[in-house]
């Protein structure tokens, strides 16, 4: 690919890494809230997808006892309380470095609630390598789709020019919905089995990106 296209960057467990966080999250909540089961992070990588509601069935809230977005406001709760100790991923800031060099613009598209994510950005010190940062407008992460296909929409920049990079199935379906290539890191909230099933570009490491961008 040539760098006259955007690099459309997931967030959570791609940039940032809150895997560990979150699973720890999934099973406080689980604790919180009277239920018996509890996930290892393994299992954790098995069920986690979006949208966050099915993922939340698949962990097995009954939402007759517990309404999902009373859920949903209990998680993030207690999740913005500590997410400020998880790191940027491995290797994030330095391939960001290199992909800039290289001539790419970078944006953040996220399922996250847009003002969420500019703190997170803005705490880890990222933000001077992104055009824009779009993510949604509520807590309930339903889909990226349509904020992606609203501001490539109004950009005049061609999707087959741009690559979306992501660490779960749904960064897979967004890319198919936007028209873009796909790239898919292991070290996120899905398993590489997961990965492997819906895109053929998978890296364990994000340094490996700008190499595998030039062969796409």
């Amino acid at each position: 690919m040539q760098a006259n296209g955007m690099i459309f960057w997931d967030w959570n467990g791609t940039l940032m890494d809150d895997v560990d966080f979150t699973h720890s999250c999934l099973n406080w909540m689980l604790e919180t809230h009277g239920y018996p089961q509890r996930y290892d992070l393994a299992a954790y990588r098995e069920i986690f997808g979006f949208p966050i509601e099915e993922y939340y069935t698949r962990a097995g809230f009954n939402f007759a006892k517990h309404p999902y977005a009373e859920l949903a406001e209990r998680f993030m709760e207690h999740y913005n309380a500590g997410v400020d100790a998880c790191p940027p991923s491995a290797h994030a800031a330095e391939t960001l470095a290199e992909l800039s060099r290289r001539g790419w613009r970078q944006s953040v598209l996220s399922a996250s609630r847009r003002d969420y994510l500019i703190e997170q950005v803005a705490a880890r010190g990222l933000q001077a390598y992104f055009t824009e940062l779009l993510g949604l407008a509520d807590i309930y992460g339903v889909s990226k789709v349509q904020v992606g296909k609203q501001w490539l929409a109004q950009s005049g920049i061609a999707p087959a020019a741009c690559v979306m990079v992501g660490d779960t199935q749904h960064d897979a379906e967004v890319a198919k919905a936007l028209g873009t290539k796909c790239v898919l890191y292991t070290g996120g909230h899905q398993s590489r089995a997961r990965l492997e099933a819906v895109c053929p570009n998978v890296i364990d490491d994000l340094a490996q990106l700008p190499q595998l961008l030039e062969t796409l």
